[in-house]
């Protein structure tokens, strides 16, 4: 890949043009707001020269006079203007309004994510998500991660809203991995990658980062996407750990390093030699022994090939953690149900049961009325 990193102060700054410039309001018919971040806010919109073309528009926060473009506006289309993958969000234009010093990111309208699907089983105990669903899904998000890793950029922000699925037309129940502000680009030898700070919202976050670890490698990812397929099997998260005051960001999070050793014991230099070597190695010490009970948490037979898989994702040692290679030939795979590219196929497409995205507005009305 031709994108560089931004960290080296001697690297050539990246340059966007525009090809177009119309008003992206003059391109696409905003509907309504159905995401918001640190980062902006996402509309659902539909292209004006393609009436059925359904868009989702990434509005990026104005930066204060003279900042310019932000640092994750940036590293995203540096990243995804050279990415092309079946489940990679695709970035199809990029927009910018001089006049209100905002830019706008257009990609693939995607009607669900991982978050509404895990949610409507929650809600409704008595259709757990089939396992064919399940296994189409990760399989399909180790497949786009693989490309990922084979390309040398790490996601480091996986988590069931950032993983969307088609509701439509000929990719139906197709993954998308989006939102691409944290991901970048390593290298072999590994650079330290921990000048940016926290990464990963704190469920899906890797033992490495909460012990402080500098040098952090594609297993942060894979550990990320175990605890999304253990979450798409109960409907709860697996390590739901409280942090800290998120004004003060720390690396170390006792109470989510604890809801790890809680499901799967407590690491020790004989099963993670490296962990002696890690900032935050001594607040485990004293810590108390606890069993693995991963397959009780989960649900599932340990001799089966869906635990087997999951617990190489789930493990203490990055360096022992399974690829997303190896995991793609896993015998879980190989094993009936097989593996289908679209995860709906289940569904007739009229049918599908899951509530598609809906606008903020209406969702904090309904998550009201439900209170």
């Amino acid at each position: 890949m031709n994108t560089q990193s931004n960290n080296n102060n001697n690297s050539t700054p990246i340059v966007f043009t525009s090809t177009n410039r119309l008003d992206v309001q003059d391109k696409y018919l905003f509907n309504y707001e159905v995401g918001s971040g640190t980062y902006g806010m996402v509309y659902k919109a539909d292209d004006k020269k393609r009436p059925n073309n359904r868009v989702a528009i990434k509005k990026f926060r104005s930066t204060k006079e003279g900042e310019g473009l932000s640092l994750t506006a940036c590293r995203e289309i540096g990243l995804l203007k050279e990415l092309s993958n079946e489940n990679i969000i695709k970035l199809q234009d990029i927009c910018l309004n001089p006049k209100e010093k905002l830019l706008y990111l257009v990609f693939d309208y995607a009607e669900y994510d991982l978050f509404g699907i895990i949610k409507y089983h929650r809600e409704n105990p008595g259709t757990p998500c089939t396992e064919q669903t399940i296994k189409s899904l990760i399989w399909q998000v180790l497949n786009g991660i693989h490309y990922l890793h084979s390309h040398w950029v790490i996601h480091r922000d996986l988590k069931p809203s950032n993983i969307l699925v088609m509701g439509e037309g000929k990719d139906v129940g197709v993954v998308k991995i989006g939102d691409f502000g944290l991901a970048r680009i390593f290298q072999s030898p590994l650079k330290p990658l921990n000048e940016n700070g926290v990464v990963v919202t704190i469920w899906y976050r890797s033992p490495e980062l909460l012990l402080g670890s500098k040098h952090y490698t594609r297993a942060v990812d894979i550990w990320a996407i175990g605890c999304i397929f253990a979450e798409l099997i109960t409907t709860k998260p697996l390590f739901p750990g409280k942090e800290k005051d998120p004004k003060f960001p720390s690396l170390y999070q006792d109470d989510q390093v604890e809801k790890i050793m809680r499901v799967i014991g407590k690491p020790t230099p004989e099963i993670w030699p490296d962990i002696k070597h890690l900032p935050e190695w001594k607040r485990v010490l004293p810590v108390e022994a606890y069993p693995n009970t991963l397959a009780k948490c989960v649900g599932i037979d340990e001799k089966s090939s869906a635990y087997d898989l999951l617990a190489k994702m789930i493990t203490w040692d990055p360096s022992k953690r399974i690829s997303a290679q190896e995991a793609l030939d896993h015998p879980y795979f190989k094993e009936q149900p097989l593996v289908n590219t679209n995860a709906f196929s289940c569904f007739k497409t009229s049918s599908i049961p899951y509530p598609p995205r809906v606008s903020i507005s209406t969702k904090k009305k309904r998550d009201f009325d439900e209170q």
